[in-house]
């Protein structure tokens, strides 16, 4: 079986996606199968995603590519488009048995009006119609949460039997980094430990939070920092900091710092050392540091909707109005309290839920889909 991946445009640093591609062509390959990866080629666009670089970006990807994706499709026996945004391929590849990989509907739904709070452009709003063109269009989809699989099922009128689920898998063997757990431990205890166990790994010697996320406005950051404010009044000198890995922050507030250009084993250190994720989205399609946090021995703390609560399980602490500091900051002064026995329970907990979501399980249901669609042809038909 001959698989084309059509993957990112690199320019665009579609981190999460391009590591997404990366792992299923590492894990299809792995599985015997025959891969092929390929990218819209940077002819004129180099860096940037804005301004006139967009425009010359759109060059590369919608001028030139679709002729040498025609040819490769040609050759493959599936042809895979990875991200959902690229789903305007699907009219070059559509002589083909074919998929795309849906991560969330949020952008389309902001085109639509259905996101007040953002406000989408008049390039973006045609962008995003082309793309939902392309869904319609295309004979079968898989979905990374049901959350997800309901949008496209109500904006794309396919039926469910054409619009399945499969969720991630995490893209990095993420696990406690077991000095700085240990170390961790003890400080919450008011045992003894080894600071400079902290230093080593460069994390805060003080007890804190972590946050992980972008600046886009579903990722909560504000809310975030509300509720870390919130907590510093009723807890004071006992609040920890907050540590916020992501864009930087400008002129951050007492208390908190960023990090920026972290890579996954910092990220995994970062996890390992920290009293409790914050991740109160307003909207996600999956949330990925949920389950990298828990497979690190990091407590939760998310947002009670979908697919928050797909992810995080009955191993997460869940916050019904994630714009409301003070009920997020309760939340979060419970977590603190609780005693070792029930933190333990809890972690325990988490690293057994973030375990259903591996990667050899998620190129298994890759692979039976792309059976199925050799076998049904294009009706996708599930097994």
């Amino acid at each position: 079986m001959k698989i084309l991946l059509v993957a990112n445009y690199k320019p665009d640093a579609q981190e999460s996606m391009l590591r997404f591609a990366s792992a299923l062509y590492e894990g299809l390959q792995l599985a015997g199968l025959e891969v092929q990866i390929v990218h819209p080629e940077p002819h004129f666009k180099k860096t940037g995603a804005s301004g006139f670089g967009k425009w010359l970006g759109y060059l590369d990807k919608f001028a030139f590519f679709p002729r040498k994706l025609r040819r490769l499709a040609r050759e493959a026996d599936i042809v895979h488009i990875c991200d959902h945004s690229n789903a305007m391929y699907v009219r070059h590849v559509e002589s083909r048995p074919h998929l795309i990989t849906c991560n969330d509907m949020l952008a389309i739904r902001s085109a639509l009006g259905e996101f007040p709070q953002n406000q989408t452009e008049w390039s973006g709003r045609i962008l995003q119609s082309w793309i939902l063109a392309g869904l319609k269009r295309a004979r079968r989809l898989t979905c990374i949460s049901v959350a997800t699989q309901r949008d496209v099922i109500r904006l794309t009128g396919h039926s469910r039997e054409r619009v399945s689920v499969t969720y991630m898998g995490q893209n990095f063997a993420y696990a406690p980094v077991e000095e700085i757990s240990i170390a961790a431990e003890a400080r919450r205890n008011n045992a003894a430990f080894d600071p400079g166990v902290f230093t080593r790994h460069g994390l805060p010697e003080k007890p804190y939070l972590i946050h992980v996320g972008g600046t886009q406005w579903y990722k909560n950051r504000n809310g975030v920092l509300a509720m870390c404010a919130a907590l510093q009044k009723q807890l004071g000198e006992q609040a920890p900091s907050l540590l916020v890995v992501g864009k930087p922050l400008h002129n951050p507030p007492t208390g908190v710092q960023s990090r920026s250009g972290v890579d996954n084993q910092q990220l995994a250190a970062l996890y390992s050392g920290a009293e409790l994720l914050l991740f109160p989205s307003l909207e996600e399609g999956f949330g990925w540091p949920v389950i990298e946090a828990q497979a690190c021995g990091c407590q939760t703390l998310t947002t009670n909707k979908m697919p928050m609560t797909e992810v995080g399980g009955d191993a997460a602490f869940y916050v019904n109005d994630p714009q409301n500091a003070l009920e997020g900051a309760a939340l979060i002064a419970q977590v603190l309290e609780q005693n070792a026995t029930q933190r333990q329970l809890t972690i325990r907990k988490g690293m057994e839920n973030a375990a259903r979501f591996s990667t050899g399980r998620m190129i298994q249901e890759y692979v039976s889909i792309y059976r199925s669609l050799l076998r049904t042809g294009f009706d996708g038909a599930q097994d």
